[in-house]
């Protein structure tokens, strides 16, 4: 019942004749524990936390003033390797860059995107290419028709899993020289 009555009261607070009510004490009670709602501030500092700029793994510049970063490489469950960042266009204008595609007739359709993206490990002397889906989709970012000028967008691109005592790899795409990066 005093839930009910609680909720009821809580109704009344929105009636013209009870705001009186609300600067006393007894309302002043419910409004502090929305305040101790914005305990889920320190939600929001948790989200601030995370919202944090993330280690930076490798950064390269190349054609045309774009640069791209690699903030995350690391092993999955199920025998492939994601490796993520963000790709910044400092040029004046916008751009886009079908090569990134990848040379392969199965990546044709990916139009601009990660889908040329490989990884190399000088430790196996092997080259990894992107992973893709039964439809030749890569496993990987679509960029859409074009990246505008100034603009930052995050990538991801999935790999076959390099050998466990593989470290570091070269991740490279397009005309972009190869960023070296640590993987997990």
């Amino acid at each position: 019942m005093v839930i009910a009555v609680a909720s009821c009261s809580g109704g009344g607070d929105d009636d013209g004749g009870e705001p009186a009510a609300t600067p006393s004490g007894d309302t002043g009670t419910p409004e502090e524990e929305p305040e101790d709602d914005g305990a889920g501030g320190d939600g929001e500092e948790q989200n601030g936390d995370e919202s944090e700029e993330p280690a930076i793994l490798a950064t390269v510049t190349g054609e045309e003033d774009i640069t791209l970063t690699v903030t995350r490489a690391e092993r999955e469950t199920g025998g492939f390797l994601t490796v993520e960042g963000t790709l910044h266009n400092g040029s004046g204008a916008d751009w886009r860059s079908r090569a990134w595609a990848g040379q392969e007739n199965e990546l044709a359709g990916n139009d601009f995107s990660m889908a040329g993206a490989t990884l190399t490990a000088m430790e196996e002397g092997k080259r990894y290419l992107i992973l893709r889906d039964t439809e030749g989709r890569c496993l990987c970012t679509n960029f859409a028709l074009h990246l505008e000028a100034a603009d930052t967008v995050t990538w991801f691109a999935q790999f076959p899993e390099p050998d466990a005592a593989t470290t570091q790899v070269d991740f490279q795409i397009g005309q972009m020289p190869p960023a070296t990066i640590e993987i997990r």
